[in-house]
């Protein structure tokens, strides 16, 4: 932990904590507008709907969104050159803990977030697997595999080894351009058992039969970089598959009436979280803004809006039915029963030690 960084909420006491999730308004507040950077598309505007729009309601602080691709390029550049611009920024919980230990954000301390709607402490609320020091869990979320179902007459894909098999399945796959996710599905349609995947990742062994299982269907991908761009790829036939972020997919089959099935074996489930960037000006607002997205009802608003499941306890209760479609919610999320059992959990350890080195290896494997 970076000396002389940790600071707590230094204007929101309990009471005004009390009022902010309660609804009940508070004075306007005379500080700067923050900007919130996410993942854009269905899930930026699920959060605008469910957590920005709200916040600024209550408090009077207007919220700037913006998207971007992930990763830490943008925020190592913004505070190397002491010019920070952005605020809050939705980070993967690997980028979190990296960024943490490079100084890159501000240290977060979880008892000064809001207790749950029975009085439970946010420690004891959010799942514990979830915590890290400087990013505040909010959702868990999963990248799958889906089909446009209008491409198969016959059998369906149905396993992670289905969609390596390019015999039985043929047609161009979409995948993200990253190591991370497709070593570990390379793995499992490989048969290496969900509890020994990242064990074998952490041999040279295991990472050249990752690769050469990739190497197998490498000339029938097309890489994508946007959550948005998987389910458009599916609904214009550019592939017959593709690995995808849950919530995306399930966004285009409720609201679009698009006939995609999503395949949950083999599922890798993460935890997102968010951060603040180390420097901003605007670090109480930025506060702010934290503990109210990260409240039960926030939480639980955004998850009747996407498929993510919240990642504090007291608000999966909140969960009911999705806002527009009416549909119960339960079924569709990744932490779900039925669809989490064979689900593989994000090793953000692993990443953390390994991310540079692979980035490395992968982007070379690219090019040859």
């Amino acid at each position: 932990m970076r000396e002389g960084v940790v600071r707590r909420f230094p204007a929101v006491t309990a009471l005004g904590l009390a009022a902010l999730l309660s609804g009940v308004p508070l004075l306007p507040v005379a500080g700067q507008a923050i900007t919130v950077v996410s993942w854009g598309g269905s899930y930026a505007r699920a959060v605008d709907e469910a957590a920005n729009l709200p916040f600024t309601e209550a408090t009077g602080i207007p919220v700037r969104l913006e998207a971007y691709n992930g990763g830490l390029a943008q925020i190592r550049a913004q505070v190397d050159i002491g010019s920070v611009y952005w605020d809050v920024v939705d980070l993967e919980i690997a980028d979190a803990v990296r960024g943490c230990d490079e100084g890159l954000l501000e240290p977060i301390d979880i008892d000064d977030l809001p207790p749950g709607p029975d009085g439970t402490p946010a420690a004891d609320d959010f799942v514990a697997e979830s915590q890290t020091e400087c990013g505040v869990s909010n959702l868990y979320w999963s990248t799958v595999y889906a089909y446009n179902d209008e491409n198969f007459q016959g059998e369906k894909p149905a396993t992670m080894a289905d969609f390596f098999d390019l015999e039985k399945f043929p047609g161009r796959r979409g995948m993200r351009r990253v190591p991370q996710v497709n070593l570990e599905f390379a793995l499992i349609a490989d048969g290496v058992p969900l509890d020994e995947v990242y064990a074998t990742l952490r041999t040279p062994e295991g990472l050249d039969r990752a690769f050469a299982k990739l190497e197998t269907i490498k000339d029938e991908v097309v890489w994508w970089e946007a959550g948005a761009q998987p389910p458009q790829m599916l609904a214009d036939r550019e592939v017959v598959m593709s690995t995808a972020y849950n919530g995306r997919v399930f966004n285009a089959q409720i609201l679009e009436n698009q006939p995609f099935t999503i395949v949950w074996d083999g599922q890798l489930l993460d935890v997102g979280q968010i951060g603040i960037v180390a420097g901003t000006r605007r670090l109480e607002e930025a506060l702010r803004y934290v503990a109210f997205k990260t409240s039960a009802e926030t939480l639980a608003r955004i998850s009747r809006r996407i498929s993510y499941s919240p990642s504090r306890r007291s608000a999966m209760p909140l969960v009911t039915t999705h806002v527009v479609a009416g549909i119960e919610m339960a079924p569709h999320m990744p932490a779900g029963e039925g669809n989490v059992d064979r689900a593989l959990r994000y090793d953000w350890a692993f990443w953390v030690d390994y991310q540079d080195e692979l980035n490395e290896r992968f982007s070379a494997w690219l090019t040859r």
